[in-house]
């Protein structure tokens, strides 16, 4: 995310409570002081150690972004409305499985999952739906899609069309990391060559007519979330995040015209210190790569910009108020760390997708650190930090010893292969919880402190009726659009997917003419095939 500040900062006075003056940064108070600064970096400045902004969030606060969706679009606008008034301030997108992997609702195999883990998006009239009522010349949206990345962000554009909004005026972020589905996720459909083809055909678009939208988000996320450690999460997502790089410009592109749009996505997990840590290893990392390895001169190609969620994964179904505190410290890992945009887990996510009363009180958590905690104030309070510094090292080193092994490999797709990845995600996850099934680590209301009846949660459901509704409207659609156009615009979608044309722009043709999501995939799974799995262990 830009800082849109110049440097201005976004206040005057910045005091304790007590009303104790606070410095912007503070150095360490040493007779080599000057030298100390000088190897630790100051915010703002390569290596971006400290932050990639000189004032952070003295200038502007990361964004407030709650990841919402469920049932229909209805239901899903519903929700985002309620999150806009409670004062989140962007809005993130999760669909349903089927949309995860390109099936339109009516699909066989799409039976019992239709809006269920997110909202169930076929046609650009759903999409219309979902975002009616919000104007996105003013919000910023993230969509957690991969494989149909393409096919959901050009529904998008024209979406926001429909609205005025231009599409150099439409600001988010479309997750669009196909690499760390064959990792981690799994909701992969095409094999890797082609999914990488489709990455690069956005990223071309974008620079020319997207300026403002990151077209990809990389996601250590669900690297973090299927057993990695914090070093793991670090080394494979910066290594995807080098291979984007590297298709880019075989695709012709000049790093700087797409690297500065290039994005991230990082979990912050339970060891407050660590998580601080990581994420400053993850600037310092990326800022060598891109000036070293890529010869980026644009600044901003350096600069990595990221979202951070708490861990899901670390939530519990035992005690689940205990999953306030847990995600109030991890989000203020994340602030201490220096993200540009945050979610908070709400207290009943291991058990349903959340309510209304969490989702409120999890955004007030990030209210509260941002206007409260006084943590916002100056930056990067803990640099210098003995024990963080150590840490960024190490982690810095591991990170280092990662990337030779994967680069002896033959690369980030020959060790997706291989089953590199998924063994090392796999080993660590077991032997972590080896570890809480030993009680070597502790996790309170699961082996230890787990005393007393669970409370009564008000969880939300799906309304059982969503699958009819969201088929009914789909057929609907169907038989309203003009067929003639939907075969045209799939037939130049297949033209281009069998050369070497954009993709973007026949699929905006495709989804301008209503053609569902599924009709689409369907063609490119006809032209690119899918992706099968082997066994690795």
């Amino acid at each position: 995310m830009a800082d849109t500040t110049g440097g201005r900062e976004r206040r005057s006075d910045f005091i304790t409570v007590s009303g104790r003056p606070l410095e912007r940064c503070y150095a360490p108070v040493r007779a080599d002081a000057e030298e100390y600064c000088r190897e630790l970096g100051n915010p703002g400045e390569y290596p971006y150690t400290r932050g990639i902004h000189p004032t952070m969030y003295r200038g502007r606060l990361w964004t407030m972004r709650q990841f919402a969706g469920f049932g229909t679009a209805e239901d899903s606008n519903a929700r985002y409305r309620f999150l806009l008034q409670q004062g989140q301030t962007g809005l993130s997108v999760a669909f349903d499985f089927p949309t995860l992997l390109g099936y339109d609702s009516d699909h066989p195999r799409s039976e019992g999952e239709v809006g269920k883990l997110g909202v169930a998006v076929d046609t650009l009239a759903d999409m219309e739906i979902l975002f009616e009522g919000i104007p996105l010349d003013r919000v910023s949206t993230s969509m957690t899609i991969n494989a149909p990345a393409a096919i959901l962000w050009a529904m998008y554009i024209v979406v926001a069309e429909k609205q005025g909004v231009t599409r150099d005026r439409i600001t988010g972020t479309i997750q669009n990391d196909i690499l760390k589905e064959y990792m981690a996720q799994k909701t992969f459909v095409f094999p890797p060559r082609p999914s990488l083809r489709l990455v690069a055909d956005t990223f071309a678009f974008g620079s020319r007519e997207a300026p403002r939208w990151n077209t990809i988000s990389i996601s250590g996320y669900h690297i973090r979330e299927a057993g990695a450690t914090a070093a793991q999460e670090l080394a494979f997502t910066l290594a995807n995040g080098r291979e984007y790089v590297q298709t880019g410009i075989a695709a012709g592109l000049d790093v700087d015209d797409f690297a500065p749009r290039l994005s991230f996505f990082f979990n912050s997990h339970v060891d407050f210190l660590e998580e601080i840590a990581k994420f400053r290893t993850a600037r310092r990392i990326w800022a060598r790569e891109m000036r070293e390895r890529f010869r980026a001169t644009n600044p901003r190609s350096c600069m990595l910009r990221f979202h951070t969620q708490t861990a899901g994964c670390s939530l519990t179904a035992q005690q689940p108020e205990n999953n306030i505190v847990r995600t109030t410290l991890q989000a203020l890992a994340a602030v201490l760390g220096g993200t540009q945009s945050l979610h908070t887990n709400s207290m009943d996510e291991a058990l349903a997708l959340p309510g209304e009363d969490a989702v409120r009180l999890a955004l007030r958590t990030q209210q509260i650190i941002a206007l409260e905690s006084g943590v916002a104030n100056t930056v990067d309070p803990l640099g210098g930090s003995y024990c963080l510094e150590t840490l960024t090292r190490q982690l810095e080193q591991e990170t280092q010893d990662y990337f030779d092994r994967i680069d002896r490999l033959g690369g980030v797709v020959p060790a997706i292969e291989l089953g590199f990845f998924q063994r090392e995600i796999a080993d660590a996850s077991y032997r972590y919880q080896r570890r809480v099934e030993a009680e070597e680590l502790a996790v309170v209301g699961v082996n230890c402190h787990a005393a007393g009846p669970a409370p009564a949660i008000n969880l939300l459901r799906v309304d059982p009726r969503t699958e009819f509704r969201q088929v009914e409207r789909l057929q609907a659609v169907r038989r309203d659009r003009d067929g003639h156009a939907v075969e045209r615009s799939l037939r130049h979608v297949r033209e281009a997917a069998r050369g070497s044309d954009n993709l973007m722009y026949p699929l905006l043709e495709a989804v301008g003419a209503y053609a569902t999501l599924g009709e689409i995939m369907g063609v490119l799974r006809e032209e690119f095939g899918e992706y099968r799995e082997e066994a690795i262990f």
